[in-house]
C-alpha cells in the first residue's frame, strides 16, 4: 500500500489516496520514516534482523538440512543468546525449515 501511495502520491496527493484505501496518512508517513530511519524501529524488530541473518548463515552451512532446535544449539555453541521459540519464530516467518525424516510431516 505504500508503495501504491509513493507511485502516485504526485497526482492525487497523499490525503486524497488515504481517504480511498483503509489508511490514515499518519500510518503512511510514520512508515516512510521507519524506512528511512531503521534505528527508530522496535528493538525486537532490529534484534530480529540480527538474529535472522544468523539463522540463514546457520542454515545454509547446513545444506538447508537443519531445523529450529539444531539451529538454535548452534547458535547457543558459538555464544548467541536467543530464545528458542525466537528461531522457530523466525524460521516459520520466512520459509526456512529442515529436511523431515520418516514417513512424512503429520498435519
Amino acid at each position: 500500500m505504500i508503495s501504491f501511495i509513493d507511485n502516485n502520491r504526485a497526482k492525487y496527493g497523499v490525503k486524497l489516496i488515504c481517504r480511498v484505501l483503509p489508511i490514515a496518512p499518519s500510518t503512511y508517513y510514520c512508515a516512510k520514516d521507519l524506512s528511512n530511519n531503521p534505528q527508530k524501529r522496535s528493538l525486537r524488530s532490529q534484534h530480529d534482523d540480527y538474529y535472522l541473518s544468523e539463522i540463514k548463515r546457520i542454515w545454509q552451512d547446513s545444506k538447508c538440512r537443519y531445523g529450529a532446535r539444531k539451529v538454535w544449539q548452534q547458535m547457543k555453541a558459538e555464544g548467541l543468546k536467543v530464545a528458542r521459540c525466537t528461531v522457530e519464530r523466525l524460521m516459520k516467518q520466512y520459509g526456512l525449515q529442515g529436511t523431515w525424516r520418516g514417513k512424512g510431516k503429520i498435519r
